[in-house]
């Protein structure tokens, strides 16, 4: 059974803790999930190690609870997976239905990247330094799914949705995150680190 290879299960990775969120729908029929999507989260921004992000994608975020959470009253989103300071991963969606994290968004001329997507968000503020923990459990995770989809392609929230995403920022290294995933990585969002 090809699911049961490599620790998956209908798209859920078994080595990691699975929360379920109520925020996805079905990819198309036709959809290939080639691209890794890579974002930053926190909630409120810039704090750390609440369970607000997961109240988030599960729908039971208590919009009174910080004058932040206004701003943001009645979102519903998810993305596949989340990647905490320690290096702690969540998966909230199976990597087989689409998750609600690009919104309007363009890879290559393909609009939608929630259709062809895996969004990873890393607990952190955009612009900010990732931990060193959360560098190897992404590549980790890279890793499972290179073994499970065709990823062809890594790029961040801010290269599909320019100008209305600047996530995860200036503080990701891409260049930590290339050299981490070995001799043959998929192809970089343009300009984030040289070829090898």
């Amino acid at each position: 059974m090809r699911d049961a290879i490599g620790g998956w299960a209908a798209g859920w990775l078994q080595t990691v803790r699975r929360c379920e969120s109520p925020n996805f729908g079905p990819r198309s029929a036709t959809a290939v999930v080639d691209l890794v999507l890579i974002h930053s989260i926190s909630l409120p921004p810039g704090q750390y190690g609440g369970d607000a992000i997961e109240q988030l994608f599960t729908n039971r975020l208590d919009w009174d609870a910080h004058p932040y959470f206004q701003k943001i009253r009645g979102l519903e989103v998810s993305a596949h997976f989340l990647v905490r300071r320690d290096g702690a991963t969540t998966q909230f969606v199976s990597c087989d239905d689409r998750a609600w994290h690009a919104g309007r968004s363009m890879w290559r001329g393909r609009a939608d990247c929630n259709d062809f997507s895996v969004g990873i968000e890393l607990e952190g503020l955009e612009g900010e330094r990732f931990e060193a923990a959360q560098y190897a459990s992404l590549a980790r995770l890279i890793g499972a799914l290179s073994q499970r989809y065709p990823i062809a392609a890594i790029a961040g929230h801010e290269h599909v949705a320019p100008g209305r995403k600047n996530d995860p920022g200036a503080g990701f290294e891409w260049t930590l995150l290339r050299s981490m995933l070995g001799a043959a990585p998929p192809v970089f969002a343009p300009g984030v680190c040289p070829a090898p």
